[in-house]
């Protein structure tokens, strides 16, 4: 009896579904109703009316005749990095170039975004080798060439004026103001940028000094030419804390020394926090070290000898010139 019932309720369950929502039900479905849609005629409309007055809410501003300066505005945010990076403009007589601290492949990007910002014409961008030209007036172009700097992920960049037989037309003082803008916009966008272009990764790789051993003999090539190898060493040694003795150019060397007054056996030159000795080294009464700047054929070649024989005490103070290169 029990399973009588529940049959009949079933029965009643599925035919009181149908009664509400199947096609003849007090609620049909209305899903294809669309099908049986026919299409209206259309509308008579007076002529007087066929004139619509339309509004232009985004009007384009009418282009104005010649070329207008303007400053080149700062890039869009590409990456975000909560480090800084050093940008400087340098100078060594006829060159000047830009210095930046962090890796090629991270600052041809930006370099690339400011002339797409600017309003010269790209003619060619290679990643590879570095190099961007761009349109400068009628009868010359600008060349950018983006180099690995002589500091571990550094950049140094490079602008000259050229003429259509690839010849420099200018002196550095003529393209200064552009070099400068560059420089501006290096230091508001390098901070913004920690990425890095996979076409420009090739750039990372040639450095401009390296350190090895020649001969029993720890030695730093660099890949300048003597005058910015000598003014580098100089930099190095001075941002070290290690204090010049005396110097000869034309011979290519530095006479350095140091004291030390708690620890005769420890550097005072290496100075890790140490705020007791913000004016440098303490000089000795005769130079402790003696550093050679020689060149070799495109290269130059650093060495340091300490005058006691200490191979050890040589290679430490040349690795701290390592570290001080710039």
């Amino acid at each position: 009896m029990k399973n009588t019932s529940q049959l009949l309720l079933a029965i009643f369950f599925i035919h009181s579904c149908s009664y509400l929502t199947g096609p003849e039900g007090m609620f049909p479905e209305t899903k294809y109703d669309f099908l049986e849609e026919e299409l209206a005629p259309n509308l008579n409309i007076p002529e007087s009316l066929n004139d619509i007055s339309k509004d232009n809410h985004y009007p384009i501003d009418e282009i104005l005749s010649g070329v207008t300066s303007k400053d080149v505005p700062k890039p869009r945010q590409v990456f975000s990095s909560g480090g800084a990076s050093e940008v400087q403009l340098r100078r060594l007589g006829e060159l000047m170039w830009i210095y930046v601290e962090t890796l090629p492949s991270t600052a041809w990007p930006i370099s690339k975004n400011y002339w797409e910002a600017s309003t010269y014409e790209i003619l060619s961008a290679d990643a590879e080798a570095g190099v961007i030209r761009v349109a400068f007036d009628q009868d010359s172009i600008l060349e950018m060439i983006v180099e690995h700097g002589i500091k571990e992920a550094s950049t140094e960049i490079f602008l000259k004026q050229l003429n259509k037989d690839n010849e420099n037309i200018t002196e550095v003082e003529s393209i200064k103001p552009e070099l400068q803008m560059i420089v501006d916009y290096l230091a508001a966008s390098v901070e913004n940028f920690s990425g890095t272009s996979l076409a420009a990764q090739s750039l990372n790789e040639n450095k401009k000094a390296r350190i090895f051993t020649q001969d029993n003999q720890t030695v730093i090539e660099l890949d300048l030419s003597y005058q910015r190898a000598w003014s580098s060493v100089s930099r190095a040694l001075t941002a070290g804390k290690i204090v010049t003795n005396d110097r000869n150019r034309d011979e290519g060397i530095f006479y350095v020394s140091y004291a030390s007054e708690t620890n005769p056996g420890f550097f005072s030159f290496l100075s890790f926090g140490k705020e007791e000795n913000e004016e440098g080294l303490i000089l000795g009464e005769e130079a402790a070290f003696e550093i050679q700047v020689k060149s070799s054929g495109v290269k130059t070649i650093i060495t340091a000898k300490a005058l006691n024989g200490s191979i050890e005490d040589a290679e430490t103070l040349l690795s701290k010139i390592n570290e001080s290169l710039s």
